[in-house]
């Protein structure tokens, strides 16, 4: 999932984009539930409320059954129609959702069906998380698998994506994991989530948007300094200017941005502006 919170600046379609700044219109911002999940399931609609009244218009869950050793199992007796009426009556959306390769192995066509019920447009896989043992051709025959449940969900009419951390951005026989999970995984059935966390390792977003064009549906938006300590977006060594005019090419629809909850205010301000100008 990544550190912090997260906001996400949700669908954004193509008529919106401007010639002249990042967006014609502000597209609406929301955040991530896994960086606040200990408020969440204390607390499920009173914290939405909270997040709701900072201005936040969309939010990204992750699966409760999936995620019950991060702490979401208050939340598994929790029907989606439930989740989703509490979205609605808060005047929130919710399209995506993170979910866990072992809980798609074992139950794929019910987390389908929970993704349904939920109205989800995209169901997200959080990296494979293999051992460190792991051999490049471990990481492979993971996406062949990925790609087969991705066929499951397109049937359903359901986006699969990816979500990176820290360790798909390491080298294996000579060859970083990324690149190769780019070149094993359908470029249409599964779309990438990139986290610009990689900074810290010396991997820019934009770089990637640009590589592999068209080939992302969302990214998880953090800010660094250049020392390595999370700091507001806008604060740290990141071009956003540059970041947002590869997105484009990217293809990437949604932006999460991924921050802790005491940069959220700040954060929120500095995109604001820049999608904006």
């Amino acid at each position: 999932m990544g550190l912090g919170s997260a906001f996400v600046l949700s669908a954004i379609a193509p008529s919106i984009l401007s010639g002249d700044g990042f967006f014609a219109t502000n597209p609406p911002i929301g955040f991530q539930v896994y960086p606040i999940r200990e408020m969440l399931v204390k607390d499920f609609t009173g914290t939405l409320k909270t997040m709701a009244g900072m201005g936040y218009q969309t939010v990204e869950m992750c699966s409760p059954s999936g995620y019950i050793s991060s702490g979401f199992e208050p939340l598994v007796k929790m029907k989606p129609a439930e989740m989703k009426k509490i979205f609605s009556d808060l005047n929130l959306s919710c399209q995506s959702c993170h979910f866990t390769m072992g809980e798609f192995r074992t139950n794929l066509d019910e987390r389908i069906a929970f993704a349904k019920e939920l109205g989800l447009s995209y169901m997200v896989m959080s990296s494979f998380w293999l051992k460190e043992t792991a051999t490049l051709d471990d990481y492979l025959k993971s996406c062949d698998e990925l790609n087969k449940m991705a066929e499951k969900t397109s049937a359903a009419g359901i986006q699969m994506g990816f979500h990176n951390h820290d360790m798909e951005f390491h080298k294996l026989d000579g060859q970083l994991i990324y690149d190769a999970l780019m070149n094993r995984l359908d470029p249409k059935l599964v779309k990438m989530q990139f986290q610009t966390e990689v900074i810290t390792l010396g991997y820019k977003a934009a770089d990637y948007f640009k590589k592999y064009p068209g080939r992302f549906i969302s990214s998880h938006l953090s800010d660094w300094t250049a020392d390595k300590k999370q700091a507001p977006i806008g604060k740290g060594v990141i071009d956003w200017k540059e970041y947002f005019e590869a997105a484009k090419i990217g293809g990437v629809k949604n932006f999460y941005v991924e921050m802790d909850f005491d940069t959220y205010k700040d954060s929120s301000a500095y995109l604001d502006q820049l999608l904006k100008s």
